[in-house]
């Protein structure tokens, strides 16, 4: 053992799910947590934590304030808003990482997956065939249509890519404008001039200070009408009562991953709301993610061991 090496085990949680995650530094002392079970370990010792695989902040943050040696921790998610709220309220720094690589694929193809199922009217059909009903009709169609994404990091660039054979007027929107791989990549204050030319408008953004209720009543009036909004972003991008106002009065249709609040409860107004497509924040869970994020989460372990620095640090 190095001689500045710290007189007690350099323990490190890591999710139930990978307990056959093999060759990882031997100079660390792995425990795994389910978020349900008992602590499997003495949280005072941990230094390195990769939270449970669930999307219960409560249960993410229960053992935090018992971490008082935490130096790092790896989140398996791309948005670490709550989590980073919660590592705030710890006296000491912890390193915040994501997992944005990871999910970029997976989050693009739900993103396809409810622009297609929207504008292709899957849902009706659905209701349709389970009340025995055959109500054929026109559906707009993707080939040709405008498409706005905001948001171009990794699932937006990803987004683009999955575009490509469906010969959209992709416009692109970032924190900063700058020329991307397949065009240029405009400024988030461009938004309230680019969004009445889009027939279909995808958030793809992170969750932070200047994207809380990026899409507020302003600017889904300047929606064209019937346009498509799909988030699948944070629920808090989008002002959950002006969207309502909107999709009801008919002038815009709406495909949501992540809601305001989520998990959205039941009986709340947007699961009844016309035009609008809800799944329940699973852009990120295919099976496709396990060797992503054991392969993250190995190489970052290695770099912890080493005392280098960690990939995908966030700012919280």
């Amino acid at each position: 053992m190095p001689a500045h090496a710290p007189p007690y085990p350099r323990q490190v949680w890591l999710p139930a799910e990978f307990t056959t995650l093999t060759d990882l530094p031997d100079r660390l002392d792995y425990a795994h947590w389910d978020g349900r079970s008992p602590f499997p370990s003495d949280p005072g010792t941990v230094e390195f934590y990769v939270p449970p695989l669930v999307q219960d902040i409560g249960v993410i943050g229960r053992p935090l304030h018992r971490m008082t040696r935490l130096r790092a921790v790896q989140a398996l998610s791309s948005g670490t808003d709550a989590l980073g709220a919660r590592l705030r309220r710890l006296p000491g720094r912890v390193t915040l990482c994501n997992a944005r690589e990871v999910h970029a694929r997976s989050t693009a193809e739900l993103a396809l997956t409810l622009v297609l199922a929207s504008l292709r009217h899957l849902p009706e059909f659905t209701r349709a065939q389970d009340a025995g009903a055959w109500q054929p009709v026109v559906s707009p169609s993707l080939y040709g249509r405008s498409v706005l994404i905001v948001g171009y990091g990794e699932v937006g660039t990803a987004l683009d890519d999955l575009l490509a054979p469906f010969g959209c007027a992709v416009t692109r929107v970032a924190r900063t404008a700058r020329t991307g791989p397949r065009g240029p990549v405009h400024r988030a204050e461009d938004l309230p001039r680019l969004v009445p030319d889009a027939d279909v408008i995808v958030l793809t953004t992170a969750l932070t200070p200047a994207t809380r209720h990026l899409v507020d009543a302003d600017l889904l009036e300047r929606a064209r009408a019937g346009s498509l909004l799909v988030n699948v972003a944070r629920g808090a991008v989008v002002d959950t009562a002006a969207l309502l106002a909107r999709v009801r009065d008919g002038g815009l249709r709406a495909a949501l991953d992540v809601t305001d609040p989520e998990p959205l409860p039941a009986g709340h107004p947007l699961r009844t709301a016309p035009g609008v497509l809800v799944t329940p924040h699973v852009g990120a869970f295919t099976r496709a993610m396990w060797p992503r994020l054991e392969a993250l989460v190995r190489r970052q372990l290695d770099r912890f061991a080493a005392g280098e620095e960690l990939d995908n640090v966030v700012a919280y």
